[in-house]
């Protein structure tokens, strides 16, 4: 649920690292369960499968949040730094130290590339005004797993 949230979001959306670190002791465990077992055995190969199944879930969940990590970089960054103090985290410590490093290196690329050859008062740069947005006004596709009564749609104003 995580993977498909994450992989339709216009935006990043909250770290579940938790999963993460249950997903990957989970298939530690069922490697060491395959080791142990006949080579022969059918079971073998299924749950072999199901494991390269779900190592790509896990794969495709991050390299998910990677993208939309290097694609909005500073407005990831700004938000992460104007969150409040009990309100959860959307970088993990790893994706955080990422997006900083990253940052760091795109600003240091520009200047030795670009902004050192241009006339002094065009040499800065605002990362945060000059790269886009997500856009959160995109159309998200959802799909519903139970029924519901009594959903409130509200009418759109002018200034939605």
């Amino acid at each position: 649920q995580a993977w498909l949230n994450e992989k339709f979001a216009p935006e990043l959306l909250e770290s579940k690292p938790e999963i993460i670190e249950c997903v990957v002791e989970q298939l530690d465990h069922m490697e060491a369960n395959l080791k142990r077992a006949k080579r022969g055995d059918l079971k073998v190969s299924v749950h072999r499968m199901e494991m390269e199944r779900i190592r790509y879930v896990l794969s495709s969940y991050l390299r998910c949040r990677l993208v939309k990590i290097e694609k909005f970089f500073p407005h990831v960054l700004e938000k992460e730094k104007s969150r409040a103090e009990g309100e959860p985290s959307i970088l993990s410590p790893e994706e955080f130290a990422f997006a900083k490093e990253y940052m760091a290196n795109t600003e240091t690329y520009l200047k030795n590339v670009a902004l050192k050859h241009m006339p002094p008062n065009l040499q800065k740069v605002s990362l945060l005004k000059s790269i886009p947005k997500p856009n959160l006004d995109s159309f998200v596709f959802l799909r519903v797993l139970e029924r519901q009564e009594n959903i409130l749609v509200e009418p759109e104003m002018d200034e939605q």
